[in-house]
C-alpha cells in the first residue's frame, strides 16, 4: 500500500518555500505522493477542521513539480463545479506535461453551499456538473478538440486543444456517497474515501468493485494523526488495519505545521 502525504497548507506560518520543503522531504522519504485541498471562497478562516488550505492548489502543485522528480501530485479535492472545465482541461493538461506526467486531478462536487451561492453557480446540479466537466476533460486530453456536445457544452471540429497530454490526466474522486461511487466507476482512475474506518472503507470498496465490473480503481482514503495522543506505533497499526482492508493508498495529514514534519519522518523512520 502506497502512503502520501496531505501537505499542511492552512498555517499562517507555512510559507511556499516551507510548503515545497515538505513535498521534497516527503518525496526524500519515499512517500508516494502529496495532495493539497481546496476551497474557492468559504465562509470562515482557512483551516484544517473544515476549509483546508489557503494556497490556489494548481498552483502551488506547479511550484512543488518545479523541485521535485518521482512524487505523484494531486488535489485532495478540487471543488469541481467551481471551475470552468475548458480552462481546466488546460490547466491539468499543462501540469501533467510539466510534471512528466506525475499530476492526478482529484475531484469532489463539492459541499459549501455559500461557495456557489458566491460563485453564482447553481448548487442543486453540482453532481451533473462535476461529471459532465470530467467527461469533457478527457474528451479534450484525449482527441485535441472537437467536436463535442454534451448538456452544457457544445463545440464543432474547428476547435483545437492544446497541450494534449502524453496520457490523459487520471481522475481521482472524492466521497463516500452512493453517486460518488457511481462517478468512480463511470469515469474515474482513482477512488478516496472520507472519514471512514477500515471496515467501512471495505464495504465501500466492495460495492465500488461490484460498479465497476471488474475495471481497475486505485482505492483509498484520507485519515490524520496529529496531537492526539497516539504515538507512532499507533499508527502504524492504523496504518496496517487500512492495508488490510484493501486500500491501494493512504494519504496521511499529520496535523499542524509545527509538528507536520517531525510526525512525518517518524513514520518513515
Amino acid at each position: 500500500m502506497e502512503l502520501h502525504v496531505v501537505l499542511p497548507d492552512e498555517s499562517p506560518r507555512m510559507g511556499p518555500r516551507e510548503l515545497t520543503a515538505l513535498a521534497q522531504e516527503a518525496e526524500a522519504l519515499g512517500y508516494e505522493g502529496v495532495w493539497l485541498p481546496d476551497h474557492v471562497l468559504p465562509p470562515g478562516p482557512y483551516g484544517p477542521d473544515r476549509y483546508g488550505g489557503v494556497y490556489e492548489p494548481l498552483i502551488a502543485l506547479a511550484s512543488i513539480a518545479a523541485v521535485t522528480r518521482r512524487i505523484t501530485l494531486g488535489t485532495s479535492v478540487l471543488v469541481l463545479p467551481l471551475r470552468d472545465p475548458l480552462i481546466l482541461a488546460r490547466q491539468t493538461a499543462t501540469l501533467a506535461r510539466m510534471s512528466g506526467g506525475r499530476f492526478v486531478l482529484g475531484a469532489g462536487t463539492g459541499w459549501e453551499r455559500y461557495e456557489f451561492d458566491a460563485a453564482g453557480a447553481d448548487f442543486a446540479e453540482r453532481g451533473a456538473r462535476t461529471t459532465s466537466a470530467l467527461r469533457l476533460i478527457r474528451h479534450l486530453h484525449e482527441s485535441g478538440g472537437g467536436p463535442y456536445q454534451d448538456a452544457f457544452h457544445s463545440f464543432d471540429d474547428r476547435a483545437v486543444f492544446q497541450p494534449v497530454p502524453e496520457r490523459p490526466v487520471p481522475f481521482l474522486i472524492g466521497g463516500n456517497s452512493p453517486a460518488a461511487l457511481r462517478r468512480t466507476a463511470e469515469i474515474g482512475d482513482w477512488w478516496q474515501g472520507f472519514g471512514l474506518d477500515p471496515g467501512e472503507f471495505a464495504g465501500h470498496l466492495a460495492r465500488l468493485r461490484e460498479l465497476s465490473g471488474g475495471r481497475r480503481v486505485h482505492a483509498g482514503a484520507r485519515i490524520g494523526w496529529d496531537d492526539d495522543g497516539r504515538d507512532v506505533r499507533d499508527v502504524r497499526a492504523e496504518i496496517d488495519a487500512w492495508a488490510a482492508a484493501g486500500a491501494d493508498h493512504l494519504a496521511v495529514w499529520f496535523g499542524d505545521a509545527e509538528g507536520f514534519g517531525r510526525r512525518m519522518r517518524a513514520l518513515r523512520g
